[in-house]
């Protein structure tokens, strides 16, 4: 575990904790960047793969905390997955007690279970922050320990009503490099003007997209498709063969396992094909890009299958169910679109009007209300 200290004038020391993908991550960030701005310094307490932030993430230090889902199901896993958490509760009561932040937020999965629950025993004063329509597992757990539940929708399912006067709607916060990107116009092109399709799944991409892209795009028509541009994420095991079924096709692509500048990527787009994720669709509307929403089938509670609700009900795009998506279906669907302006532009302002831009602010104003919002000096 790293070693640091807290020294120099600042207003005071925030906890951040979250799990180790961008759905929990970029929102943390998103808050970090406007905590540092009003003058604090965070900490993050998350899983290994945040180190993969490096100093993308404004913290002055990331921590590991090991943490298990418990798999009821799996009962002969449950002592080793009890085993972790444990760990998890000392290494978190080490941070939190070495440095006493003055408040700490949780962003969901379960690497923030630990440090959450030793927040409650030290009294420090603790918030969580739910992404979803859905309300996670892990939040679900400590969402009677915290002192307020932070959220991006109006409502939340599976939230008792008993915490209901807990709830505080500041939508999902995204990062500065996304309010930046937010800043291009958007406009739908014309019959005769270039098409700008982005196609991304996640911060891992998605196998399906794969398998979805390149026969979608060959049932388009060829007037479609002289001129359109596909920019899609593609999983590195999947590249030869989405790169060959493209070629074959003659359609013109950018493809990369990982695009380090999406948010301008998704600014460039005309529409987009994505999961539901909660960090991508409060990207989305932010960017006022109109969206096909492909929820993943799997996801536990169908959180994104209600992300993906939220934004099509707010008239910002449309979801198409991976089960019933037939790619001759979908390439007719997104021609209707390339020729028809008004409904791309209908849905640009319903994302516009959906979004919350504010979201890190909102928070933020939470936390230092939490933290008691009076300055803090040397040596805090």
């Amino acid at each position: 575990m790293a070693e640091f200290s807290i020294a120099g004038t600042h207003r005071g020391l925030i906890a951040l904790a979250a799990g180790g993908t961008g759905g929990h991550l970029f929102p943390a960030q998103a808050l970090a960047e406007e905590l540092v701005r009003r003058g604090y310094i965070t900490i993050l307490l998350s899983d290994a793969r945040a180190r993969e932030y490096g100093n993308r993430f404004p913290a002055i230090s990331i921590e590991v905390i090991p943490s298990s889902t418990i798999t009821i199901r799996k009962p002969w896993k449950i002592p080793f997955q009890l085993f972790r958490l444990w760990r998890g509760m000392r290494a978190a009561r080490n941070v939190l007690g070495r440095n006493r932040p003055r408040a700490i937020i949780g962003f969901g999965g379960y690497p923030s279970f630990p440090p959450l629950a030793v927040a409650a025993r030290l009294n420090i004063p603790s918030a969580i922050h739910e992404q979803n329509a859905v309300m996670g597992r892990a939040n679900r757990a400590m969402a009677r320990k915290v002192n307020v539940l932070a959220s991006s929708f109006p409502e939340i399912a599976h939230l008792p009503k008993s915490l209901s006067d807990k709830v505080v709607f500041t939508g999902n916060p995204v990062r500065a490099a996304v309010l930046e990107a937010a800043k291009a116009p958007y406009v739908a092109p014309g019959a005769d003007e270039p098409f700008e399709l982005l196609i991304f799944g996640g911060s891992q991409g998605a196998h399906y997209f794969s398998q979805l892209g390149p026969k979608m795009v060959a049932e388009l028509p060829k007037a479609v498709r002289k001129r359109l541009h596909v920019t899609q994420q593609v999983r590195p095991e999947d590249m030869d063969k989405v790169r060959h079924d493209y070629n074959r096709i003659g359609a013109h692509v950018t493809l990369k396992s990982f695009f380090d500048d999406m948010p301008q990527r998704m600014a460039a787009a005309h529409l987009v094909i994505a999961r539901a994720g909660a960090s991508s669709v409060a990207e989305l509307a932010v960017t006022g890009r109109p969206a096909i929403l492909v929820p993943l089938p799997h996801a536990l509670d169908n959180d994104q299958l209600m992300n993906a609700r939220a934004f099509s009900s707010a008239g910002a795009g449309w979801v198409f169910r991976q089960d019933e998506i037939e790619p001759e279906q979908l390439a007719a669907f997104i021609t209707r679109l390339r020729f028809a302006p008004q409904d791309l532009e209908a849905a640009h302002k319903a994302a516009r009007a959906f979004a919350r831009p504010d979201a890190a602010r909102r928070l933020a104003d939470l936390i230092e209300e939490l933290a008691g919002g009076t300055e803090q000096g040397e040596g805090s």
